[in-house]
């Protein structure tokens, strides 16, 4: 289920721009795990990287304003 969650919160900020910046500002992967859990999605900093990399992705941040290139579209 963990996983499941990691992946609809990548494909909801390949969708929707407003909800990817809000994370996307977002500067620790604790904060990112925390912030992800009050809206809804249940997984850990473990099964978040587990995820990315699993798909190639890297948690950095670029750019200003910051920027990760995680989100599925």
């Amino acid at each position: 289920m963990a996983k499941k969650d990691v992946e609809r919160l990548l494909i909801a900020g390949g969708k929707d721009k407003m909800g990817r910046l809000k994370y996307d500002e977002i500067e620790t992967k604790p904060l990112f795990v925390a912030a992800a859990n009050q809206d809804g999605f249940n997984f850990t900093m473990e099964e978040l990287d587990g995820v990315l990399r699993e798909s190639g992705d890297s948690f950095d941040s670029y750019g200003n304003p910051r920027k990760r290139g995680i989100w599925w579209t």
